[in-house]
């Protein structure tokens, strides 16, 4: 009978025990695990949606919610930037701004945004079209990957928007056009997959009164053939328009670009907010709250480890004359001792591999809300180098936790042990 074999007939002699720190271990590992999962895949969405933007501009307000509403669509919008006041931010030939990317925010459609922008915005993200063509003319919109998934939305298929961000039936702009989806874009793993893009001109005819009812055919063509003559205007031009923020990428990292956010925020009717920053700064708001849930799980674990320790010594009682019968068959003090330590090491895989499951299974469960609330794509089946070295851990956990017992065990005095059973 190998060793193996012989530690998990031992280890099944006390199921009830073997359950014990089995839910300890795992419960332990799986938080952990969870926590890395949720992690490691929310730092890799922010990371990918910066998008290499080094500046957003937009309405006074919370910086990080400037941040959350424009870059990553997390948050409701500060409020809006009339046009006359930011004409010097969209001149082409602006002598710090490589490019800028004007957003327009405030509606959706089906709990899903809608973006009114430029073609830069899909550039961004390196997004390319599996179907369809790109927006060109008013109420022609592009539909990320998982809003056409989930939706079932096809080209050339319509539909209108709601006002806000939340999903209402009784908010739908029933009187205006309807969007018209002239393309669907390919999977990117970022922000944009959640989100409907359309010309920011789009955006403005939504809230604009167009009640064209009773016109003849002629004055409906002439009435378009204005509107596409319209939209050919720079964005500069629609000075009574308003648009939400502005994306900005710098052309160098020269002393002006460094201290344009300050600039703005002194001297305009607007705030600078640099993502970087921000996202730090998030970062070490949740780092707190993550901590203190390794430390716990930690906990779980040193007290599951605990519970090994104290299962396998206090079965040594039990086990002495076992023990001391085996060494008259010829087993060594070594091989008692391996005989303990394969216990402790085989309890902390199963309560790993168990932790694991839990975490991923949870993934599972979780991912669907963690997709409402950060309008990302969560796996769970991702695995992590991390969890290897949580692997690594649990063996270490597993093998302490039985030094002791083993120690004993191969310190088992045969003469005594068989005495004291006869008498």
């Amino acid at each position: 009978m190998n060793i193996l074999h012989l530690s998990w007939k031992n280890i099944l002699n006390k199921p009830l025990t073997l359950v014990l720190n089995l839910v300890l271990f795992s419960l332990g590992v799986g938080l952990i695990s969870l926590l890395l999962l949720v992690n490691v895949q929310l730092e890799d969405k922010f990371e990918k949606n910066f998008a290499g933007i080094d500046l957003v501009i937009g309405a006074k307000g919370s910086p990080l919610q400037l941040i959350l509403s424009s870059l990553y669509h997390l948050d409701a919008p500060t409020g809006n930037m009339p046009i006359s006041e930011s004409k010097a931010f969209l001149n082409p030939k602006h002598p710090i701004f490589k490019k800028v990317v004007p957003l327009s925010l405030g509606d959706s459609h089906r709990g899903y945004r809608i973006i009114g922008t430029n073609a830069s915005f899909v550039d961004l993200y390196e997004a390319k079209l599996s179907e369809g063509k790109l927006f060109e003319k008013t109420m022609e919109v592009v539909v990320g990957a998982t809003v056409a998934e989930n939706l079932k939305i096809k080209t050339g298929d319509q539909f209108q928007s709601s006002h806000g961000l939340i999903e209402d039936e009784n908010l739908v702009h029933e009187d205006a056009k309807p969007f018209i989806v002239s393309g669907i874009l390919g999977k990117t793993g970022s922000v944009i997959d959640q989100l409907i893009v359309t010309k920011t001109q789009s955006v403005w005819a939504v809230h604009e009164d167009h009640d064209h009812e009773g016109e003849t055919e002629e004055e409906h063509a002439a009435h378009l053939d204005h509107d596409h003559a319209e939209e050919e205007k720079p964005l500069a031009d629609y000075e009574n328009q308003s648009i939400t923020s502005l994306l900005i990428q710098f052309k160098g990292r020269n002393i002006q670009a460094l201290n344009m956010a300050r600039n703005i925020n002194e001297n305009t009717n607007f705030q600078a907010a640099t993502p970087a920053i921000e996202i730090n700064r998030l970062y070490t708001l949740l780092g707190v709250g993550e901590e203190a849930l390794k430390a716990l799980a930690m906990l779980i674990i040193f007290v599951s480890g605990l519970s090994i320790f104290i299962s396998l010594f206090s079965s040594l009682r039990e086990r002495k004359y076992e023990l001391a019968v085996m060494r008259t068959l010829g087993a060594r003090p070594g091989f008692l001792f391996q005989l303990i330590v394969f216990e402790g090491i085989v309890i902390a895989v199963l309560g790993f591999l168990c932790g694991i499951a839990l975490s991923h299974g949870s993934m599972i469960l979780l991912a669907d809300f963690l997709e409402k609330s950060y309008r990302y794509d969560f796996s769970a089946a991702i695995f992590l180098n991390e969890e290897i070295y949580l692997f690594g851990g649990s063996l270490i956990i597993g093998i302490i936790a039985a030094i002791i017992p083993a120690f004993q065990a191969s310190k088992t005095d045969i003469h005594a042990t068989l005495a004291d059973n006869k008498g």
